[in-house]
């Protein structure tokens, strides 16, 4: 029996600290024979030891394998029930002093946006965004807070003239009153300890990558994380069933507040 995607599991795990067990087998395991062709190795053992022996194989694997797919503003109608809504919610419920937790951030694109948001309503001493992923190196990129316009075309031009810089012919950097409301930390959803007492969690399109175990797992360390009626917002690709069983109660399509 020759190596296969059990044993790559394995030796993944003890290289990176990710579980592929939790992640639905099927479509990851496609997702990385594409990639192991791709980058022309005979299959899962050959890939191993290419990505061992060469740093910038292993990191384009772990941001190929945590699904970097963002963009600011993305779905425009959730962050308008977010600005309207939600936030005057958690100001009423928890007063003017609001930390939301943005999880498996990705490029940073989301936790700027929530803070755009934020600081319609909040001075920037009210409120702290903490932003996480796996991914080193998509951290480093949203630290750096510089973005294409194609990342920025759904983006309201109120939040663009006053929070972005064009630096050269299409691209734009974040400005540095923003960037300090905002922590990037790195974060394992599936392995690491979770914050206390957040007032929020903005957790979109990940979680459907996970097995249905992994999934309810995550749900119920968010809401741990949560103080009592603090809110839990996901993408448009999902949805929370038996969300009671798990500690929530739907609140909006898509927000849902701890019970």
């Amino acid at each position: 029996m020759g190596y296969e995607y059990n044993e790559f599991k394995k030796d993944v795990y003890k290289l990176t600290n990710i579980n592929l067990d939790l992640y639905k087998e099927r479509q990851m395991k496609r997702r990385i024979e594409s990639l192991i062709a791709r980058k022309g190795f005979s299959g899962f053992e050959d890939f191993f030891k290419g990505m061992k022996q060469d740093v910038d194989l292993l990191h384009t694997f772990v941001t190929y394998l945590t699904i970097n797919v963002s963009q600011f503003y993305r779905n425009p109608a959730q962050w308008e029930t977010f600005d309207k809504e939600i936030i005057p919610y958690l100001i009423q419920n928890f007063g003017k002093k609001i930390t939301i937790w943005s999880a498996a951030c990705s490029t940073g694109d989301e936790p700027y946006t929530i803070a755009m948001i934020l600081a319609k309503h909040l001075d920037f001493n009210e409120f702290n965004v903490i932003a996480t992923d796996i991914d080193d190196e998509v951290l480093k990129f949203a630290k750096e807070g510089v973005y294409s316009s194609k990342s920025l075309v759904d983006l309201p031009k109120e939040y663009l003239n006053k929070y972005f810089k064009q630096i050269d012919d299409g691209n734009f950097k974040v400005s540095d009153e923003l960037k300090a409301r905002i922590s990037f930390k790195k974060h394992n959803l599936l392995e690491d300890a979770y914050f206390n007492d957040v007032n929020m969690i903005v957790c979109r399109n990940v979680v459907i990558y996970f097995t249905d175990e992994a999934k309810d797992d995550v749900y119920k360390k968010f809401n741990r994380s949560l103080k009592k009626d603090g809110i839990l917002f996901i993408g448009s690709t999902e949805q929370i069933l038996k969300s009671k069983d798990l500690g929530f109660e739907v609140l909006k399509t898509f927000f849902y507040k701890k019970m």
